[in-house]
């Protein structure tokens, strides 16, 4: 990833849960950042936690009682991105089943919407949704993950 703005990424694992490798990680994000055409440097931190916590976060941060998948909290200043994201491994781990896919595969999506989500973008909007998920899938892609938007064969 040449000509990249520099990426500083930590991974916590807060989930008694199997987690993937921080070098995973890096790849994930380092990829998003290169599709997005981010121009400034990085600072992420990518959080596996469990339930409770994200619990907390979610009805903190949003009001929402509950535990999600994904929560991006990100400040954009004029030359870096720093963000924190906070994936809740037993919430993906069960969405992974539902859906009939590898849980890496679910947690490589999560990462990536996390990401571009740190990055400004959203899907507050069909039209915004549409171009957030093409870009998604055009990511993961690049990991042979297949779209992660269609339903498995």
């Amino acid at each position: 990833m040449s000509g990249q703005p520099p990426l500083r990424l930590a991974v916590q694992q807060a989930s008694l849960r199997p987690v993937p490798k921080r070098a995973q990680v890096r790849r994930w994000v380092a990829a998003t950042l290169e599709a997005a055409r981010a121009k400034r440097a990085a600072e992420i931190v990518v959080r596996f936690c469990d339930g409770a916590e994200a619990r907390r976060l979610n009805r903190q941060f949003r009001a929402r009682d509950y535990a999600t998948n994904v929560l991006t909290f990100s400040e954009d200043y004029p030359d870096r991105i720093v963000a924190d994201i906070v994936l809740c491994v037993p919430v993906l781990e069960k969405e992974a089943r539902a859906q009939e896919k590898p849980v890496k595969n679910h947690t490589a999506h999560l990462v990536v919407h996390g990401v571009l989500h740190a990055l400004g973008h959203d899907h507050a909007s069909a039209r915004e949704a549409r171009r957030m998920e093409a870009l998604e899938t055009r990511i993961l892609a690049r990991f042979s993950v297949p779209d992660p938007y269609q339903a498995p064969a």
